[in-house]
């Protein structure tokens, strides 16, 4: 019986863990910086409110106040991420590979995630290439109506996959892959994923 055709993407370990140092700076500095603008913001709209008592002016001090409530949100969400991110490294291995292509579909190893995500060629549109705190990354990209229900899809409901797979849009998605930690150029990706996919799925580049 013939043996079925794989094509492996490694990772480099040295390039993902100085990574992981740019993304976790990048991340609680944005926080901070968004958590220092909502307080600002909310400081703002109380003296307001007790300033100008009686002057009807508590409804745009309140709607201020709203408006600024996401950002001091996404602030604890990222913070809140961070801390889960930084307690799995400690304890887990960094995977040799990041991910397999074969007929049958796509499996990837997701930083932040006791196992790996398997998904059927039908749900991956591929992947796309973006520049984000300096650095080129992957975002995986999925097929419409994919979702972690959806039939031969596994492992997308962990915590750490759905913050770079579908990042909420009080975060900054950060990618799924730093593209000179993989040991295979963007080029020879992309035609592997159009080989096993039947020209589905491939890479695109971000105009930003």
């Amino acid at each position: 019986m013939e043996a079925e055709q794989v094509f492996v993407v490694g990772i480099d370990r040295g390039a993902v863990e100085a990574r992981r140092g740019v993304v976790r700076r990048g991340v609680r500095r944005g926080a901070w910086v968004t958590l220092g603008i909502g307080a600002v913001g909310i400081g703002l709209a109380v003296y307001a409110l007790l300033a100008f008592r009686g002057s009807g002016m508590w409804p745009f001090a309140l709607l201020l106040i709203l408006s600024m409530s996401p950002l001091v949100a996404s602030t604890v969400l990222a913070v809140r991420l961070d801390g889960e991110r930084q307690r799995w490294y400690a304890a887990s291995e960094l995977p040799p590979v990041a991910f397999r292509m074969s007929p049958k579909g796509l499996e990837l190893a997701c930083d932040g995630a006791p196992y790996p995500v398997i998904l059927p060629w039908p749900a991956v549109a591929g992947f796309k290439q973006e520049k984000v705190f300096g650095q080129f990354v992957l975002h995986l990209t999925l097929a419409p109506g994919i979702a972690a229900t959806t039939a031969g899809v596994r492992g997308l409901d962990q915590p750490a996959v759905r913050a770079v797979v579908k990042p909420s849009a009080l975060l900054k998605p950060t990618g799924l892959y730093l593209v000179k930690a993989l040991d295979q150029p963007v080029h020879v990706i992309d035609q592997a994923l159009k080989h096993f996919s039947g020209g589905k799925a491939g890479i695109t580049t971000s105009a930003r």
